[in-house]
């Protein structure tokens, strides 16, 4: 069996945002039980140099679903700078987001293959084609950042582990 890009992206970072979606649920019933206000880790740093939970949660959005819309367009640009939304608008995020690949068919996608798409950062340029920039480019950044905001929740006292983060994997049927 081949396995298509749709497989490899799609279906992967649907798996990944439906962990991501999974903890900030745990994450808000947490400071739910324990009369904290979730609104106060939007701003979160684990370091001083690095950007807040905030980011973290929309760029798993923007590698996922940008990603796809990045390479329909034949060109990806980093998220600039957004309005902190509050934690039920990260919620919100990552929910449209998976709305938005669930729409997606899998021959709309796999269609994708072989597409030139250039990431652009400022006046850089850096040509791809579709499949590889989804494989070494989107895929590691997703996990960078779902797995940063997974610590910041971890270090912000909720019970998380492993398969928290995995999602819901894809087993033999």
């Amino acid at each position: 069996m081949a396995i298509s890009l749709f497989d490899v992206s799609v279906a992967s970072f649907l798996q990944t945002l439906s962990g991501v979606s999974a903890t900030l649920e745990k994450a808000r019933a947490h400071c739910e039980t324990n009369d904290l206000d979730a609104d106060e880790w939007v701003g979160f740093r684990l370091a001083a140099d690095m950007l807040p939970f905030s980011f973290q949660v929309i760029s798993v959005a923007h590698h996922s679903i940008g990603a796809i819309e990045g390479v329909k367009a034949g060109m990806f640009s980093p998220g600039g700078p957004s309005p902190e939304p509050g934690y039920a608008g990260l919620q919100k995020v990552i929910t449209d987001a998976q709305a938005s690949l669930s729409a997606l068919t899998r021959d709309e996608v796999n269609a994708l293959e072989g597409k030139d798409v250039v990431f652009k950062l400022g006046e850089m340029q850096m040509p791809f084609v579709a499949e590889d920039f989804l494989m070494s480019f989107s895929l590691p950044n997703l996990h960078f950042h779902a797995t940063t905001a997974y610590d910041i929740l971890r270090l912000k006292g909720v019970k998380l582990g492993k398969r928290d983060y995995l999602g819901p994997l894809r087993m033999k049927r």
